[in-house]
C-alpha cells in the first residue's frame, strides 16, 4: 500500500514540475518576442544605434553653437536666425540618418515609433541609451571648446525655463505646456507624414525632410517668441540634449528639468490616441 501512494505521488511530482517549467518558457519566450530581445543580436541594430549615436552627438554640438552664434549676433532679429538654423540643421541630419537608423536623434521621437509599433521595444531601449550617450559626447566636445564666458551666459546652450533674475523665469506649468503643445506640433505636421508609407512614397524623402525640419523650426520659433521671456531656452523636443548639459553644467539646469521629458512623452502618448481615429 506505501509503495502505492509513493508511485502515485513520484509521478505526480514530475508532471507538476514539467508543467511549471513549461508554463515559464512559454511567459518568457512571449515577453522575449513581445520585446523584439532577437534583436539584440542583430549587427542592424548595433550599426543603427551606433548612427544615432554619432548623429546626436553631432548635431547638439552643430545646433548648439549655431543658436548660441545667433542669438550673440547683431543682428535685427536673432531669432528669426535661430528659426532658419534649427531648419537648415535638422534637414541635412533627417536626409542622410533617415535611411541608415530612422532619422530618431532624440527618445521622444523613438518613443512614438515604439508605442506605433515601428521599432521593437529592445531596439527602442538601445535607441535612447545611444542617443543620450551621443548628447553627452557632443556637449562634453562643446563645453571644451566653447569661451567660459559664453558657457555662462547660455548655461552650455541647455534647456532652461528660469534666468537671472525673477522678471525672466518662466513656470514650469508655463514650460510643460509648450513642451507638450510644441511637440504635438511636430507630431502632426511631422510624424503623421513620415509614418505614412504611402505619402512618402508619393513625395520622396526630400520633401518629408522638409517638412519635418519645417516643423521642428516652427515650434522651435513659436516657443521662444510667444513667452518674451530670455531665461526661457526655448522647446527641447529632445530629452536627450537637455540631459547632458544639465548632468555636466548643473545649476539651475536642474530647475524644471523634468519638464522637457515629461512633455514630450505625454505627448506622445495623446498623438498616439489621436492617431488611432485618423482616416487611413
Amino acid at each position: 500500500m506505501d509503495n502505492v501512494l509513493t508511485n502515485k505521488a513520484g509521478s505526480q511530482l514530475p508532471r507538476s514540475l514539467e508543467k511549471y517549467e513549461a508554463d515559464n518558457y512559454s511567459f518568457k519566450t512571449k515577453f522575449l518576442a513581445f520585446i523584439g530581445a532577437h534583436e539584440f543580436y542583430s549587427p542592424e541594430l548595433w550599426k543603427a544605434a551606433f548612427t544615432e549615436l554619432v548623429a546626436t552627438a553631432l548635431i547638439v554640438f552643430t545646433l548648439t553653437t549655431t543658436i548660441i552664434s545667433c542669438l550673440d549676433s547683431h543682428a535685427v532679429e536673432p531669432k528669426l536666425l535661430v528659426q532658419l538654423a534649427v531648419f537648415i540643421i535638422a534637414f541635412l541630419f533627417l536626409m542622410v540618418t533617415i535611411p541608415l537608423s530612422g532619422g530618431h536623434t532624440s527618445p521622444a521621437f523613438t518613443f512614438i515609433a515604439a508605442l506605433r509599433g515601428l521599432v521593437t521595444l529592445a531596439r527602442a531601449a538601445i535607441y535612447v541609451l545611444a542617443q543620450c550617450v551621443g548628447s553627452i559626447i557632443g556637449f562634453i566636445i562643446l563645453k571644451n571648446v566653447m569661451d567660459h564666458k559664453t558657457m555662462q551666459n547660455h548655461s552650455l546652450g541647455g534647456c532652461t525655463i528660469d534666468g537671472n533674475g525673477e522678471t525672466s523665469a518662466l513656470s514650469p506649468e508655463i514650460a510643460l505646456t509648450l513642451e507638450f503643445v510644441c511637440t504635438c506640433l511636430v507630431l502632426f505636421l511631422g510624424v503623421t507624414l513620415g509614418f505614412d508609407k504611402k505619402r512618402c512614397k508619393e513625395l520622396d524623402i526630400t520633401m518629408v525632410c522638409v517638412v519635418l525640419a519645417g516643423s521642428m523650426a516652427l515650434a522651435v520659433f513659436v516657443s521662444i517668441t510667444v513667452t518674451g521671456r530670455a531665461g526661457y531656452a526655448g522647446v527641447g523636443l529632445n530629452p536627450a540634449r537637455c540631459l547632458a548639459p544639465a548632468l555636466l553644467q548643473g545649476g539651475r539646469l536642474w530647475d524644471g528639468h523634468w519638464v522637457f521629458w515629461f512633455g514630450p512623452f505625454f505627448a506622445c502618448i495623446v498623438y498616439y490616441c489621436f492617431s488611432l481615429n485618423l482616416p487611413n
